[in-house]
């Protein structure tokens, strides 16, 4: 429990901050650049095509999207498990979770072919599609994180905090298992089509959540030159280690589980051995740059309380569960459709060959764009609300 209570003020303004603003604002101002010319020119000027329709934007997009869910879940530990060191970041928790989710959906706007038709998408609903429950989600997770940090804020509903907070978790899994499960009701795509699908974009949310959630309190706690202690640091760094080892676990299962299933093997050699730039960032990137480089140097006795290999493999983290979604997204749509399983098919419609895909420079730019509005919201969000804790230094945070 906490020894005293703590104090929150906002960001300090300086010239490192501003700086930073202003790098996103620029950023931003590319993401925009390419939504305006994407949507006049069309989806032919990117590198996808009528085989892979869902190519690196989808990526970035479900990146923010999956660790806005699992951002939430440090203010949710403190909540529902009653674990007052996990409070105290719980108003940055949501301020995060609600900039990933905004800039996520920015992204995935385009995809519609016109802005406007979001208007639509949320006013009418197809209840069996997974989609038109996924606009539900999104829609009542922000309105939950907003609900959440008035019951954080105010006194006078704050009887409510802990019936919220367990709403707003409750709400997380929900939202991430409806992501997940766009990808597992696919039956046509043989690498995307499992069970294991929903639960492992679960675990992928606490894991890239964490992570991005530990990389921003360290480099904002700086920023403005307030102490955050070992304490802290330490429980998220053990946090992080068992969130990586639960993806590398679920993934392992999903692999196995497919292996010992004869009409997918064709999939698994194509992803595990002979899929090119696919096996090489499977192996590479999200085995071992996201999961066992990660987990060694949070082992590693002696970077125990060394906060940059902290950072380190939260960044490494990030890179593989990027690599990972690149891998099932992309990789999942170059495999070809099994359409008629058993069966040879050849026509001139590309039909049970390996499909190609190469993003364009627009595409890196309309992602890139959406990270730089997440980062752009959130720092706004610290300068003008009373979010930050003062410190959390050791001496100021017991064990609970």
């Amino acid at each position: 429990m906490s020894s005293k209570s703590t104090t929150y003020s906002e960001l300090r303004a300086s010239k490192a901050y501003y700086l930073i603003l202003a790098i996103c604002l620029a950023v931003l101002g590319l993401g925009a650049m390419s939504f305006f010319h994407l949507e006049h020119e069309g989806h032919h000027v990117t590198g996808m095509n009528n085989q892979v329709v869902w190519g690196l934007p989808h990526v970035f997009a479900i990146f923010l999207i999956v660790a806005a869910s699992g951002a939430l879940n440090i203010g949710s530990i403190g909540t529902v498990f009653r674990k007052k060191l996990y409070q105290k970041m719980g108003r940055v928790s949501a301020l995060l979770a609600i900039a990933l989710l905004l800039g996520g959906l920015a992204i995935l706007v385009l995809d519609l072919g016109h802005a406007d038709r979001l208007i639509i998408a949320m006013t009418y609903y197809n209840f069996k599609s997974i989609f038109a429950w996924n606009i539900i989600l999104y829609n009542g997770f922000l309105v939950l994180c907003l609900l959440y940090i008035w019951t954080m804020q105010d006194r006078a509903v704050k009887t409510f905090y802990p019936y919220v907070g367990f709403f707003a978790f409750s709400w997380r899994l929900i939202l991430t298992l409806g992501t997940g499960s766009i990808f597992g009701f696919l039956v046509a795509r043989t690498y995307y089509n499992s069970a294991i699908m929903a639960p492992l974009f679960i675990a992928m949310s606490f894991a890239l959540g964490l992570a991005v959630f530990i990389i921003l309190l360290f480099f904002t706690f700086r920023l403005d030159k307030r102490e955050l202690g070992d304490l802290i640091l330490n429980r998220l760094r053990y946090l992080l280690a068992i969130f990586v080892a639960s993806v590398m676990f679920l993934e392992l299962a999903r692999h196995l589980t497919a292996l010992y299933i004869t009409q997918r093997h064709g999939v698994e050699q194509f992803i595990l051995l002979e899929g090119g730039i696919y096996t090489l960032l499977f192996w590479i990137g999200q085995v071992l740059v996201g999961g066992l480089i990660p987990l060694s140097l949070i082992f590693c006795r002696a970077l125990k309380n060394n906060h940059w290999s902290l950072l380190l493999a939260s960044t490494l983290v990030i890179i593989g569960g990027f690599v990972q979604l690149y891998v099932i997204i992309v990789g999942g749509q170059a495999f070809p459709l099994e359409l008629f399983p058993n069966a040879e098919v050849q026509s001139s419609f590309f039909d049970g060959e390996l499909n190609r895909y190469t993003p364009s420079i627009w595409e890196w730019m309309l992602g890139v764009g959406g990270v730089a509005l997440t980062l752009a919201l959130f720092y706004v969000g610290m300068k003008v609300l009373r979010f930050l804790p003062e410190s959390l230094a050791d001496s100021e945070v017991e064990v609970n």
